[in-house]
């Protein structure tokens, strides 16, 4: 499959057309996958179903092709994305898995863990080689986010994305999509976010949308920031608290008191109010 006909691809270069936001939620299991999907039909929202390496880990083929299947079966578009791919042995997994036939619609290869943007490009070019082959789109991020969640390599050293370095760095790993590091962080964030806004500003400039913009650590965040971003570039908003802690602390409660299908319907209705209020946030209701 050429990237000219990839999900991922066409969800964010219309996201970018039309100026809206697009949620990138992480699921951790089924039920949140199905959520995710049903709250995206209701609201005629495209969306992507996302998912860190820690969970393709450990469903493998078979949870990968279940999430694969329930949204490209949707009626609305919904891609399929890995998430933060830092480890040789996820990149490893999820391209054998394209080779098998069931391949992520994109994959973030993450190596902003490395001293050098020579050293990620190193690191990222021939994943991105061989997840083009496979008509996979590929996420890189330029600079630095602390912190780290869910399974995730614990960052230290933050170094902000310069816009200066951003077109020699995507040409150098062949890779399409960028996260940039603007003053997020991974977690909660210890004092207000001050998000350099210009960055995005020159990115997208630079870029002139054919780079679609992805914005990570989005814990605990205004809703003004998140609509300033949109504004000056992002389409791509990556959510995972969000949805999961009020999705699980719903579902432990349940299952303490309720039948369980009760208790897991209760659960992923929390978690489609969740999915719901930022497709409505990032204006992409009513768009597919």
């Amino acid at each position: 499959m050429s990237l000219e006909e990839n999900l991922t691809l066409q969800i964010l270069a219309k996201a970018e057309r039309e100026g809206y936001g697009i949620l990138a939620q992480t699921c951790y299991d089924a039920n949140m996958a199905v959520g995710l999907v049903c709250a995206a039909e209701s609201a005629r929202s495209p969306a992507i179903l996302q998912m860190f390496p820690i969970t393709l880990t450990y469903g493998k083929g078979p949870f990968l092709k279940f999430c694969l299947d329930i949204a490209h079966q949707a009626s609305v578009p919904i891609a399929v994305h890995l998430d933060h791919a830092t480890d040789r042995e996820h990149l490893e997994l999820a391209l054998s898995l394209a080779e098998q036939g069931i391949a992520f619609d994109s994959i973030m290869v993450d190596a902003s863990h490395t001293e050098t943007d020579e050293e990620n490009i190193a690191i990222a070019k021939p994943y991105v080689e061989r997840a083009r082959k496979a008509g996979i789109v590929v996420e890189v991020e330029l600079g630095r986010l602390e912190g780290g969640e869910a399974g995730l390599r614990m960052i230290s050293d933050a170094k902000l994305t310069d816009p200066a370095k951003a077109k020699a760095f995507m040409e150098g790993t062949g890779a399409i999509v960028l996260a940039p590091s603007i003053g997020n962080l991974h977690g909660s964030y210890i004092n207000p976010p001050n998000f350099r806004q210009q960055i995005l500003k020159d990115l997208h400039a630079e870029f002139k949308s054919k780079i679609p913009l992805c914005l990570h650590g989005t814990d605990e965040l205004p809703d003004s920031l998140f609509l300033e971003c949109i504004k000056n570039g992002v389409s791509k908003v990556n959510v995972n608290s969000w949805g999961r802690d009020p999705y699980a602390k719903t579902l432990g409660e349940g299952l303490l008191s309720k039948p369980f299908p009760d208790a897991v319907e209760s659960a992923t209705e929390i978690f489609m109010k969740s999915c719901d209020r930022f497709f409505k946030l990032f204006g992409s209701a009513g768009k597919a």
